[in-house]
C-alpha cells in the first residue's frame, strides 16, 4: 500500500527509499467494508459528546489508510457552550488497539501516528484506551480540508504571541506570521498549522498552532454572517471532510446555534512527554518516540470529565518537556533537490522549495532522542 511509503522511509536503513524507487504500475482492489463504531448521543444539542479530529498529512484526498499526523479530541458540552481541545502529539508512544479485522499490531507499543495506517477506527480505539474515555464521533481532515475551509470562510484571524513571529515558514516560504493579529488565507493557515522547524519547541508548538487554527475556524464559522449560509459553506468544502456525524445531527447543531446563539468558550490543552528511541511494532525497528508524561495524561482525563459533567475546568500546569537544544547549522533542514517526484505519495511532511514545488520532509535529528535517529 502506498500509504506505507512514509513508514518505510522512517527506517534509517531505507532513508533514501523515496528517491530510489518510483511507482511503475498501480491497481485498485476492494475489500469488505469494516463498519465504523460511532457511539451517537440521543440529542446532540443537549448532551455532551466527544469527537476525534484526525488529520492526514496529504493533499490527495482520503486514502483508505494513512498516518494520523493530527490527533485531537474535542469534548463538547452544548449546555455550557464549552469546547475542550485535547491534542496528543503524533509521536506519543502508546499501546495500539483495534477491533478484529483492522489488522493492527494489537496490544503492542508504537507511535500514535502509525495507528492511522489501519484506519481512523484504530486511532480512535487506541486513544480511547490510552485516555480511558469514550469517543462518540470521528472527523477526518486533510490538507485540502484546511485550504478549502479557510478560503470558504474568507480567511481567518490568528493571534501570534511575542517571540513566535516567523518571517518565512519552512513549510511554505511564501508565508510567515508577525506578532499580534494575522489574517491568513487557506494556504497561509495550512503553512502555520504545519510548521515545526521554525520553533524551538518543534512539534509541541505545531500542535498549539493547529489548535489556534481550529479555534479561529470555529469562531468564524459560528458567526451570524456565516452560519446562516452554512449550506453554501458545506458545498464549498465538497469532499474535504469525512465524518460519521450524520447530516441530521450537523443540521441540528447549526439550527440550534442560529436559534439560540451565544458565544462558545474554547479551552486548549496539549499532552507532553520526553523524547526517546524505542521499538515500534509497525516499523519492526527502533524509532524516535515521545514517552507520555503521566501527570499530563491524568490532567487531560480530568479535564475531559469536567467538561462532560458541566464543571469548571481545572487549568493545566505549564508543560515540563525538555526544550530542544540549539541545532548545529548542518542539521538545519536544507532542500538540495528542488524536484518533486510526482509518483511519491509519502504521508510524511511535505515542504516547498524555492520554486514552490513540493519536496519531501528533510531528516531532522532530535537532540533529546537516545541515539539521535529521528524519522517522522
Amino acid at each position: 500500500n502506498e500509504a506505507r511509503r512514509g513508514s518505510v522511509a522512517e527506517n534509517e536503513q531505507y532513508a533514501n527509499f523515496d528517491n530510489d524507487t518510483k511507482v511503475v504500475y498501480e491497481t485498485v482492489y476492494y475489500t469488505d467494508a469494516v463498519q465504523g463504531s460511532a457511539k451517537k448521543v440521543n440529542d446532540i444539542t443537549q448532551q455532551p459528546f466527544t469527537v476525534l479530529i484526525s488529520g492526514s498529512d496529504s493533499r490527495n484526498g482520503f486514502a483508505e489508510a494513512g498516518r494520523s499526523d493530527v490527533n485531537m479530541v474535542a469534548t463538547v458540552n452544548p449546555q455550557t457552550h464549552t469546547v475542550l481541545l485535547t491534542s496528543i502529539p503524533r509521536d506519543f508512544y502508546v499501546t495500539t488497539q483495534c477491533d478484529e479485522g483492522y489488522g493492527c499490531a494489537q496490544g503492542q507499543l508504537d507511535k500514535l501516528t502509525h495507528t492511522g495506517l489501519h484506519g481512523v477506527e484504530t486511532t480512535k480505539k487506541t486513544i480511547e484506551n490510552f485516555l480511558g474515555i469514550e469517543i462518540n464521533y470521528t472527523l477526518r481532515v486533510n490538507f485540502n480540508s484546511v485550504v478549502n475551509l479557510v478560503d470558504a470562510l474568507g480567511g481567518i484571524d490568528v493571534f501570534v504571541p511575542e517571540g513566535y513571529a516567523v518571517e518565512s515558514f519552512w513549510t511554505n516560504p511564501a508565508y510567515g506570521v508577525h506578532e499580534g493579529e494575522n489574517h491568513l488565507d487557506g494556504e497561509g493557515a495550512l503553512a502555520f498549522a504545519r510548521e515545526r522547524y521554525a520553533y524551538t519547541e518543534g512539534d509541541f508548538q505545531r500542535v498549539k498552532n493547529q489548535q489556534t487554527v481550529l479555534m479561529a475556524v470555529a469562531q468564524k464559522a459560528l458567526s451570524p454572517a456565516v452560519i446562516v449560509n452554512y449550506s453554501r459553506l458545506m458545498d464549498a468544502l465538497g469532499g474535504a471532510l469525512e465524518t460519521d456525524l450524520s447530516d441530521e445531527e450537523i443540521q441540528k447543531l447549526i439550527h440550534n446555534q442560529i436559534d439560540n446563539g451565544g458565544n462558545w468558550n474554547f479551552i486548549t490543552t496539549t499532552l507532553d512527554g520526553t523524547g526517546s528511541t524505542e521499538f515500534c511494532a509497525e516499523l519492526g525497528d527502533r524509532a524516535y518516540v515521545t514517552i507520555p508524561n503521566e501527570e499530563s495524561v491524568q490532567m487531560a482525563r480530568q479535564q475531559i470529565q469536567e467538561v462532560l459533567e458541566g464543571q469548571p475546568v481545572t487549568e493545566s500546569a505549564p508543560a515540563q518537556q525538555e526544550q530542544p537544544a540549539e541545532q548545529p547549522q548542518e542539521e538545519t533542514p536544507v532542500v538540495e533537490d528542488q524536484t518533486y517526484v510526482e509518483e511519491s505519495t509519502s504521508q510524511g511532511d511535505v515542504y516547498y522549495g524555492e520554486d514552490q514545488t513540493y519536496v519531501e520532509d528533510p531528516v531532522y535529528y532530535d537532540p533529546n532522542a537516545v541515539d539521535s535517529t529521528y524519522g517522522y
